[in-house]
């Protein structure tokens, strides 16, 4: 009996696909850039602002490889397509909060917003899931999506990317801050309105 019980962890993980493992790499760099956040509030250290970035960076890597792996080896699963799903909330919806975060946008307005596009980023990725098959075509292939992709907020890392190698955090912070009802708003955290309005929109985008 032990010994059964010991090898049921192992029997998941060989039920794993190579595509699985390369989805797994993408929410190790989304949970690498977390750290990285961390560890730059600790330290003010802004190399490691950089590091999250790139992190979140490697993470699309992954995220396309995997997808492009599963349909080299033909080999699609359900827990594949969850596994991705939980993976990108890491490393595109949890990840890029954080780091406009620890940028500056440490306001209670701020963090509404945050928490805002990361709901946004989850019900993307929940409704793509159950709509999957309704929008595939004749060939079982998704043709486009409904709303932004979630990876797309990788335009916002890029913008605190380049906000930290000009030196504009926390007080310098671009667009300054407005304090409303005794509390603060950055006006650069709409970005992440927007993108989180756009990833739930109905707008359809094409698949490439």
């Amino acid at each position: 009996m032990k010994t059964d019980k010991l090898q049921k962890p192992f029997s998941m993980i060989r039920e794993f696909q190579l595509a699985d493992w390369f989805t797994l790499a993408n929410a190790v760099c989304g949970t690498g850039a977390l750290f990285s956040m961390l560890t730059y509030l600790q330290t003010d250290d802004v190399r490691h602002v950089y590091f999250a970035c790139g992190m979140v960076v490697a993470a699309l890597v992954f995220d396309v490889l995997d997808g492009r792996i599963a349909r080299w080896r033909q080999k699609h699963s359900v827990m594949g397509r969850e596994l991705d799903s939980l993976a990108d909330v890491i490393s595109f919806g949890v990840a890029p909060a954080v780091i406009g975060y620890g940028c500056g946008m440490q306001g209670l307005y701020d963090r509404i917003v945050l928490t805002y596009f990361v709901a946004c980023g989850v019900s993307r990725l929940a409704r793509y899931n159950v709509t999957a098959e309704a929008l595939s075509g004749d060939e079982g292939k998704v043709k486009y999506f409904e709303g932004t992709p979630i990876p797309t907020s990788l335009l916002l890392v890029m913008v605190m990317f380049w906000a930290a190698s000009q030196g504009a955090l926390h007080e310098s912070l671009w667009f300054g801050q407005v304090v409303f009802a005794g509390f603060t708003l950055h006006p650069l955290v709409l970005l992440f309105a927007v993108s989180g309005s756009l990833m739930v929109s109905r707008i359809r985008f094409p698949k490439l």
